[in-house]
């Protein structure tokens, strides 16, 4: 086991005192485009780092000695809630008494729960199913993952996004899923902000710079964020995200489902589950879905969408600097796009010796996210 898995941690409720405000990881700019997409949850850092600045401060000690793991989501109850995983489907069954038109084969949009049991994505047979004669893919990657056989009425749904950390160990275990009350859709509402910066002295928008938009997220009543920490505050308010919107932070005494969380420890078996956001390098300094010292390892890999952007840019301009000799190089450091929590990955060989998902150097920053538990892997 991981030996930063041992640390002990507390756990916080961050309910939210207003609306919260996060920017995707995108650069923006009111000039290029208007449009500032938002993303929840939060990235650790940011909750991390909201909890931080309730502790004092030590300039001369500039160790990296706190760890954390979050952010997740509670209910009313003090459920754990967790993304659910990526290659999970839910199989519904018509009704006898409907028509074909009225319940369609894949119903992806069916978000009511009233699936009949959950089942998992497969490697396709691309040679020996004939479905696949007419159909082509780069080799030179994973083979796709697709849905198993249905039976007669049968139809396939998206389970919901979250799933409860019982229902995870028991995906965990091998087995899937039963209890659509296990699983609820994103508990939160999105609200747009408009922003509009008026010509000074006139009625007219500035031609630039003059409008633009940001979406704000408002979780719903009874629903909180929750994160764990290995220190021990007492109970504060911190701003958490943009425009200085705020949380309450309070302890959680008794939360033995992080517990729980933290000393899971899997047979590092047939697949992998990834908690937190994580980074995988596909070669120095550019990253992808998964890193490829694992292609040879995997079966399959099933996230929600590519990634289209990430890593650190490889152009270097120069800079005089005035009044020295010579010149100084600088590299430019786009933001890196993460593999999103929730996706899975499955094995044909002995797994990595891994407990993230993160490059194996990488200097500060790295040590910097191992110390915020990114990339974290739950194994079967």
């Amino acid at each position: 086991m991981d030996k930063r898995s041992l640390v002990k941690m507390y756990w916080y409720a961050l309910d939210p005192l207003d609306v919260l405000l996060f920017r995707e990881a995108k650069p923006f700019s009111p000039e290029d485009g208007s449009w500032a997409k938002g993303q929840f949850p939060p990235s650790p850092s940011t909750v991390f780092q909201a909890l931080r600045s309730t502790l004092p401060t030590v300039k001369q000690n500039k160790q990296r000695n706190l760890q954390f793991l979050g952010c997740f989501l509670v209910d009313s109850n003090d459920n754990l809630y967790l993304p659910t995983p990526k290659d999970l489907i839910a199989v519904g069954i018509k009704s006898n008494n409907c028509d074909d038109e009225d319940t369609p084969e894949d119903d992806y949009d069916n978000k009511d729960g009233t699936w009949h049991h959950t089942d998992r994505l497969i490697q396709a047979d691309t040679e020996n199913d004939p479905s696949w004669q007419y159909l082509c893919f780069d080799h030179t990657v994973l083979p796709p993952m697709v849905a198993p056989k249905l039976h007669q009425g049968e139809f396939i749904c998206r389970p919901q996004s979250w799933i409860k950390w019982s229902a995870l160990q028991t995906y965990l275990q091998g087995n899937n899923p039963t209890n659509p009350d296990d699983f609820t859709a994103d508990p939160w509402d999105v609200q747009i902000l408009p922003h509009t910066h008026m010509e000074t002295g006139s009625r007219q928008v500035r031609d630039a710079d003059g409008y633009f938009t940001e979406v704000a997220i408002r979780l719903k009543p009874s629903w909180r964020l929750v994160a764990g920490l290995s220190v021990s505050i007492e109970s504060t308010v911190v701003r958490l995200g943009g425009e200085s919107h705020r949380v309450l932070v309070t302890p959680l005494t008794n939360f033995p489902q992080g517990n729980q969380l933290i000393n899971y420890q899997g047979s590092k078996h047939d697949f992998a589950y990834l908690l937190t956001p994580g980074l995988a390098e596909i070669e120095p300094s550019l990253y992808g879905v998964y890193p490829n010292s694992w292609h040879n390892s995997l079966k399959g890999c099933v996230c929600d969408r590519p990634l289209l952007y990430g890593g650190v840019s490889q152009i270097k301009r120069k800079l005089t600097m005035t009044g020295q000799k010579g010149e100084s190089e600088f590299a430019l450091l786009p933001q890196r796009a993460y593999v999103p929590a929730g996706t899975v990955y499955l094995f044909k060989e002995k797994p990595p010796n891994s407990e993230h998902l993160l490059p194996v150097s990488g200097g500060d920053w790295l040590t910097t996210l191992q110390q915020l538990n990114y990339g974290k892997l739950l194994w079967s």
